[in-house]
């Protein structure tokens, strides 16, 4: 196990892997840490950060949004090689995907995986009657603060009822984003990895992506949900392998060469 170490001046902390320049870069999903890539970047020349409010790293001062946290992430860059790979599992992927939109020159590849990058087809499910009009009658100041609270920890997803302070906002600006755009403007390989059967962001989303991609390529991993990282182990040191950089150019992945 690496051990903990600071990064960025001492803002974000994370582990360093292996022993030469650093070209993976990876972030971590929602309520999860650098703890989830051990086993993937193991043998790698690697950097996994605890994103802020997550692990080790404090929370952010203010509602960020997934820019600011990417802004956030950006000068670890400056510790890392020429070219990087950006490795982004869930919400650490939507960072990663404002990451390579804002530095196309340095970040080579990204390995994206159970990323929610944009809504799956089919209509949204609704929001309980109940809470819906309790959401009306505290607009209306009818509902106490206490009420709606009580509300929303009833009715709301698990990981809005276990945001805590400044990461629910957070998570309600996260899930009302839509990163298809900024993915598509990305020059460089997108390498997609999911899960057969992930339940929280389905395979549809990956398919609909892939073809927003500049050069994206989908690999579904059978038997696999959305925990990718622990699950898909194997799947995804190969696709990091395929996306190595060559010192001094960009990735060309094993797609792309034949």
């Amino acid at each position: 196990m690496a051990a903990l170490t600071s990064f960025a001046g001492g803002t974000l902390f994370g582990a360093r892997y292996g022993k030469g320049l650093p070209w993976v870069l990876a972030l971590h999903g929602w309520q999860r840490s650098h703890r989830d890539f051990d086993a993937v970047l193991d043998g790698f020349d690697a950097i996994a950060i605890d994103l802020p409010g997550f692990g080790s790293t404090p929370a952010p001062p203010a509602a960020w949004s997934t820019v600011e946290y990417a802004a956030a992430v950006g000068p670890v860059l400056d510790e890392m090689a020429e070219t990087v790979v950006v490795l982004g599992h869930s919400f650490g992927g939507r960072v990663g995907v404002h990451l390579a939109a804002a530095h196309p020159d340095r970040i080579g590849a990204q390995v994206l995986t159970g990323v929610p990058l944009t809504r799956a087809p089919g209509p949204r499910r609704r929001a309980a009657r109940r809470f819906r009009a309790g959401r009306a009658l505290h607009r209306a100041h009818l509902v106490s603060d206490g009420r709606m609270e009580a509300l929303r920890m009833k009715y709301g997803s698990a990981d809005y009822r276990n945001a805590l302070g400044v990461l629910r906002p957070i998570l309600v600006k996260a899930v009302n984003e839509d990163y298809l755009g900024p993915l598509s403007a990305f020059p460089n390989p997108v390498e997609l990895v999911w899960g057969e059967v992930d339940d929280e962001v389905p395979a549809v989303v990956a398919e609909i992506a892939v073809e927003s991609c500049a050069r994206g390529h989908l690999e579904i991993v059978p038997g696999s949900g959305h925990l990718t990282p622990l699950t898909a182990t194997a799947a995804l040191r190969s696709v990091l392998l395929r996306c190595q950089p060559v010192a001094g150019t960009a990735p060309v992945t094993e797609h792309e060469r034949f």
